[in-house]
């Protein structure tokens, strides 16, 4: 898979280096030239040029990349090169960094975004996710189908504890993706039998969520 990643800060280098391990290719493209340390990630491609110029993504070549990562500092600059990967270049996924919380609204397919990650948002979910059990903590939000990854650890009176999966109706938009069981991370099948503690990762429609929590919570 080939990745471009406008920013090449900290943030754009980590991302950078966990994807050349997993095996992608990757380029990374700024416009400071202070930002160039090739260096520190030497198996990308890097690239000198402004993201939001469309001569320089012909340059970066986008149309040959599979997704395309805006991570710089500045949400505008997120926004832009979100938009002119998605309409102009036809990028299949385009994930970008949400810096103020405030923006969060405009990481949307309008501005070509596929998945918004925002860091604010991400820390203060997984502080949530470590203190509580039995409530519903949103971890990520994509923009298509306006579906979030929520997560909720599974009390010892839930009305599922002890039940297969397959005897549970899940509310409709909603899937279950994964099961972290302490050490352990269990792909959700029908004979699974779910147990206090489980810690649930679903993909479901934001409306869908109240319905989730409330199957989720203790027996009446």
């Amino acid at each position: 898979m080939r990745v471009a990643i406008a920013g090449a800060g900290a943030v754009g280098r980590s991302i950078a280096g966990e994807l050349l391990e997993n095996g992608h290719e990757v380029l990374l493209v700024d416009k400071a030239p202070t930002a160039i340390s090739v260096e520190r990630v030497p198996q990308a491609e890097w690239l000198l040029a402004d993201a939001c110029e469309i001569t320089s993504l012909d340059e970066a070549a986008l149309q040959r990349c599979n997704v395309v990562i805006a991570a710089t500092g500045d949400d505008k600059v997120n926004l832009v090169v979100s938009l002119l990967a998605k309409t102009e270049y036809g990028v299949p996924r385009v994930v970008a960094r949400v810096n103020n919380p405030k923006n969060e609204w405009l990481f949307n397919e309008s501005w070509g975004v596929d998945v918004a990650v925002s860091t604010p948002r991400l820390m203060s979910a997984l502080v949530e996710e470590a203190v509580s059990v039995g409530d519903l903590v949103r971890l990520l939000r994509f923009s298509h189908g306006d579906a979030n990854l929520v997560e909720l650890t599974l009390p010892a009176d839930s009305q599922v504890a002890g039940k297969q999966i397959s005897e549970i109706t899940w509310p409709e938009d909603t899937s279950l993706v994964t099961i972290i069981r302490g050490n352990r991370v269990l792909t959700p099948h029908g004979e699974e039998t779910l147990e206090p503690g489980d810690e649930l990762l679903f993909v479901s429609a934001q409306a869908r969520e109240e319905q989730l929590e409330d199957l989720l919570q203790a027996a009446d």
